[in-house]
């Protein structure tokens, strides 16, 4: 028999450094302090690496998720401690903690590809993003600080376990029942003081907690760990929560104005005389009874949605409304286009069509978290991406008769869409066939040459012959040259445009930015050459507006343009918009605007019959006040600018506001995400025109 003793990979520690660590060992408390920090280190690291300014950093989550740690800490503790081998008990404390550093290490790196971060739902969609392996690795080699932070706790579990945790199991049933009472309790206590932090509407904690599903603002101020675990719960149970809605009593239509009746003079004869009142411009609303829909509907999620729209004030006609009437549309939404990108002299296109048509002095494309098809989303549909959601894939099979596609395929248009690169990313065919599109892209009918990104010149080169003899029509295109990493080594069109912008006086990433917007500008070059062959250029309107920032670039980077480094909330997202046809008389609209008013503008400016309160921008023309949003719930208006993160209100005119007017505008911006939220989750747009 042999006497050889095969060694024990899970016998205690011998030695010195077995003495010294005895007692932290025995200690179960120091497992507990481990596994709180499992997860609480890798939530701190994401919430500071994520905090965009000094309000999101010292917002709520900052000390809710580390609390909020502490239950499933207490769980994963009992569970430590109950079972009877202690390799399993080892085992379960190994995975939990991979899984704490996956979650947060996963979210990290799509925060920093998309902006924001992923939920259940979105997370089989999110495997898109894995065509752009340059974009990940881009990502990941950024996030690497943040990552060796957030690995910290698993290192020690892997280095130093059977030194400092004990995993033999705890016979004693009173300390298991301790162990459950506290996890329960501390979870029940938690709940009970969120209505400290903020108050109950939908944007504080508690109505984060309990009434919304916004994943962006649930990370931030719940903390990781709560926010993933309601947005599985609310999965699972096949919940749609989107917020609440505040209705206010407001008149569905302007009253009249009318001039008082003249008065007769006493022991003088009659004159008869004709007077004409003024009249006012007609109202754009179609002929909807909402109050007898919502007392019609069964499902109060969509009952509440007619309420709102009764509440809301159309706007009328103006001067502008039918200026476009019977004209081709040609629709682009250019990847990571900014106005700071054009130049008369490099990009006299852009100039000229930003020039020449209606200039927007203060136009906004606010960042809603899943890159490109949100600003997609809330260019052609007019309403407002749901955070943690893909929108215009959720919409796929939704009614959507609002879109200009819609509108005018039902005045005889022909509708054709392209995209450069794969035709299914995103799910573009679907939601945009859906939309009404004859649609092409990579892959689908649109022989592009295959590079990293593709050419916008060959896009257009390939695509106008569709549709410039199939008039009327209205075209649409999501440019791809523009798309980042900005660089002139794995960029094909910042690679292919770089003499042109080699003696910029700017760093190699931001020329690199100019570079590739230049194959926007030969696009629309090339686009207006074969429009104006055709004999149908003059006839033709062209719209322009970026689906996000340049967000490939840095803010200071982004600051070499602008002059100086911009502020995160607002001046980030400020942008250019082209409405433009050849020989329009040029305007500057001054009032502050964004990519979600672009749908009812043209409905206007189209001569369509539309209803104003059906869209979550304004026709910028009419008499309806402005009104911004952003993805954290800041706004702008005429009177002031509004920053959620912080707080803080800045007056905008010399007439203060009151916080009636906060108040009411906060209210607002509420209801126009639940709004959206709900038209996408219940197919909207079916039951009312349906």
């Amino acid at each position: 028999m042999s006497n050889d003793v095969k060694p024990n990979n899970h016998a205690k520690p011998r030695g010195k450094l077995d003495r010294l660590f005895r007692p932290i060992r025995r200690n179960r408390l120091f497992l507990l302090v481990y596994l709180w920090l499992a997860l609480a280190v890798p939530e701190l690291v994401l919430h500071c690496q994520t905090s965009l300014n000094w309000g999101t950093l010292m917002s709520p989550g900052l000390l809710l998720g580390p609390l909020f740690a502490l239950v499933p800490a207490l769980a994963v503790f009992f569970l430590c401690t109950v079972l009877p081998d202690p390799k399993a008990n080892g085992a379960v404390s190994l995975v939990y903690s991979v899984i704490c550093l996956v979650l947060c290490g996963a979210q990290l790196v799509y925060y920093r590809v998309f902006g924001t971060f992923f939920s259940i739902r979105s997370m089989v969609s999110g495997t898109a993003a894995l065509q752009f392996t340059h974009t990940i690795f881009a990502a990941l080699k950024a996030c690497l600080p943040g990552l060796m932070l957030m690995a910290l706790p698993l290192l020690v579990r892997l280095t130093m376990g059977r030194l400092l945790f004990s995993f033999r199991p705890v016979k004693s049933w009173q300390s298991h029942a301790l162990t459950l009472a506290a996890c329960a309790l501390l979870q029940i206590g938690l709940v009970l003081i969120l209505p400290v932090f903020g108050g109950r509407g939908d944007t504080t904690v508690y109505g984060l907690y309990h009434h919304s599903s916004d994943s962006y603002l649930s990370v931030n101020k719940l903390g990781l760990f709560t926010a993933f675990r309601l947005d599985a719960q609310r999965f699972l149970m096949g919940e749609e929560i989107s917020g609440s809605i505040v209705l206010e009593s407001q008149p569905t239509e302007p009253p009249a104005q009318t001039q008082p009746p003249a008065t007769v003079p006493e022991e003088t004869e009659p004159q008869v005389t004709e007077t004409t009142a003024p009249t006012e411009p007609p109202l754009n609303v179609l002929e909807l009874d909402f109050n007898a829909l919502a007392e019609q509907e069964d499902n109060a999620a969509v009952a509440e949605v007619h309420q709102y729209f009764a509440s809301r004030t159309p706007s009328r006609q103006n001067e502008k409304t039918g200026l476009f009437e019977g004209c081709n549309l040609i629709m682009i939404t250019a990847e990571g286009f900014s106005h700071l990108a054009v130049d008369p002299v490099r990009t006299p296109t852009l100039y000229r069509l930003m020039n020449e048509g209606f200039r927007f002095s203060e136009y906004y494309v606010p960042d809603w978290g899943v890159s490109t098809t949100d600003g997609e989303y809330a260019h052609l549909t007019g309403t407002i991406p749901k955070s943690g959601e893909w929108s215009f894939s959720a919409s796929v099979g939704n009614l959507m008769p609002l879109t200009m596609v819609q509108q005018l395929i039902g005045r005889g248009y022909s509708a054709y869409a392209y995209h450069g690169h794969t035709y299914d990313y995103y799910d573009r065919n679907e939601y945009l066939e859906n939309l009404g599109f004859e649609y092409k892209g990579y892959g689908q009918n649109l022989p592009v040459t295959w590079q990293w990104p593709e050419s916008d010149v060959e896009v257009v080169d390939l695509s106008t012959g569709d549709y410039v003899n199939d008039t009327p029509f209205v075209t649409y295109y999501m440019t791809i040259s523009g798309h980042r990493e900005y660089n002139f080594n794995g960029n094909m069109m910042c690679y292919k445009n770089r003499e042109a912008v080699r003696e910029e006086p700017y760093s190699e990433h931001v020329r690199a930015y100019l570079a590739c917007q230049l194959e926007l500008e030969y696009s629309l070059q090339l686009l207006l050459e074969r429009l104006e062959a055709a004999g149908v250029l003059e006839n033709t309107v062209i719209v322009l507006t970026a689906d996000h920032y340049p967000n490939g670039l840095t803010p200071e980077e982004l600051g070499e343009l602008l002059g100086h480094t911009p502020e995160r909330n607002f001046e980030i997202f400020r942008n250019g918009c082209i409405i433009w046809k050849q020989g329009m008389e040029p305007e500057v609209v001054e009032a502050p605007a964004s990519h979600l008013d672009i749908l009812p503008t043209l409905s206007n400016l189209f001569g369509l019959e539309f209803d104003s309160r059906l869209y979550m921008g304004r026709d910028v023309f009419s008499d309806a006040a402005p009104l911004v949003m952003f993805r954290n719930r800041s706004w702008i208006t005429d009177k002031a600018m509004y920053n959620a993160d912080t707080g803080r209100l800045t007056e905008r005119t010399e007439e203060s506001v009151d916080d009636d007017y906060v108040n009411r505008i906060k209210n607002e911006v509420n209801n126009r995400f639940t709004v959206s939220a709900r038209i996408l989750d219940q197919d909207y747009w079916r039951k009312l025109f349906g």
